[in-house]
């Protein structure tokens, strides 16, 4: 068994069983199917990069967390991968602003590179969750669905990913780039939503 996938299968089923959530429940709210799901629950199956999004956007924690928090691991899906580059938790000073954030966060640093004609559309995440992609090199069309915007190298973008988002390489070569992801830290989180990753 496979060292990454047996730790990804015991996060995610931690995460699963903390907000008291069955197998088939969250099965049907990441669209996933059941059986997929119990595999990789148990280690026996390496999940996708999409697979791994709807998850945790379903759980409602950030992509990190369901990587082990562990720098160098490597998730990916047809024509694109991510690498983690770090993770940090700020578990802030309280109450915040909208009486619903405490101000902590945790912020994911990614290296991202998409092949040349592909793309990425990530699902929607929790509110108050922001990416900011810096391309180092290579041409793409990211943000928010309807409101992409194309950058090149030393050029950067953030959007809100409250809604679905997507990463497009344009152009014939690969788009090398640097992703951040910051999700607020909440209390109360509810069973399904909350905050994730791209």
């Amino acid at each position: 068994m496979d060292d990454l996938a047996r730790l990804v299968g015991e996060r995610l089923r931690t995460a699963r069983q903390g907000r008291g959530l069955s197998l088939g429940a969250l099965a049907e709210a990441a669209h996933v199917g059941k059986g997929s799901l119990s595999e990789i629950e148990n280690g026996v199956r390496n999940p996708t990069l999409g697979t791994l999004y709807a998850l945790a956007g379903a759980l409602g924690v950030p992509l990190a967390t369901l990587l082990a928090d562990r720098p160098g691991v490597r998730v990916a899906a047809p024509g694109i991968e991510a690498r983690l580059l770090d993770v940090s938790r700020d578990a802030g000073h309280g109450g915040g602003r909208d009486g619903v954030h405490d101000g902590g966060q945790t912020v994911e640093v990614y290296r991202l590179r998409i092949e040349a004609g592909h793309g990425h559309r990530s699902p929607a995440h929790g509110p108050g969750v922001t990416e900011h992609l810096l391309v180092t090199s290579g041409w793409a069309r990211v943000g928010r669905l309807g409101e992409e915007t194309e950058i090149g190298p030393g050029q950067a973008a953030q959007w809100a990913s409250d809604v679905p988002h997507g990463y497009t390489a344009l152009g014939p070569d690969p788009v090398e780039s640097v992703l951040v992801i910051r999700s607020p830290a909440t209390r109360g989180r509810g069973k399904a939503g909350g905050s994730g990753s791209s």
